[in-house]
């Protein structure tokens, strides 16, 4: 059976986020802010109340592991860029992209990413799949609104594979620490 592409890249991302919900379904609240290690990027909540993550332009070395709620403010972060410019809209600065709040918050956010970026999947034709990417190449001629589509689908699994991952070993701790 021939799958068009968007067919095929939305296949490709209805089962990333079927593997996504898996953790996002089990997060407690006390797993956002969770520090695996001593060099760690988390959101740190500013005195006007908001959450500021932390960040530098050049990525230090050794990198630091990442919170589930950096992470989860990072996916915001990029999804929505991505979104931007897939719907031809100014898109988002990085400083403007902000925690959504709570863990409950921050799944809902996600999920509301999900919900546009399918609407945006539904409606790539052929003609759209082959133009250039207006992201994250900046317009490279080299690279096609498809292949824009694949990197946020590939770019959603990795995140969600590190969130799984952070929350297991969360999980894992605490098990190991009361004796069960």
């Amino acid at each position: 059976m021939d799958v068009p592409r968007a067919g095929l890249l939305r296949r490709q991302f209805d089962l990333t986020w079927s593997l996504f919900t898996y953790h996002l379904d089990r997060l407690v609240p006390e797993d956002f802010l969770w520090e695996p290690a001593p060099l760690c990027w988390t959101v740190r909540q500013a005195d006007d109340g908001s959450w500021v993550p932390d960040w530098d332009e050049a990525e230090p070395d050794p990198v630091p592991v990442p919170t589930i709620a950096w992470l989860s403010w990072h996916i915001g972060w990029w999804w929505s860029v991505a979104l931007d410019h897939a719907r031809s809209r100014t898109p988002r600065e990085r400083a403007d992209v902000g925690r959504p709040g709570d863990g409950k918050a921050a799944v809902a956010s996600l999920g509301a990413l999900r919900e546009e970026w399918r609407e945006v999947l539904a409606g790539l034709t052929d003609a759209e799949l082959d133009a250039v990417a207006p992201f994250p190449w900046q317009g490279d001629p080299a690279y096609t609104v498809a292949d824009m589509a694949a990197w946020v689908n590939a770019e959603l699994m990795k995140n969600a594979a590190e969130i799984g991952q952070l929350r297991l070993l969360r999980a894992a701790g605490r098990s190991a620490s009361s004796g069960t």
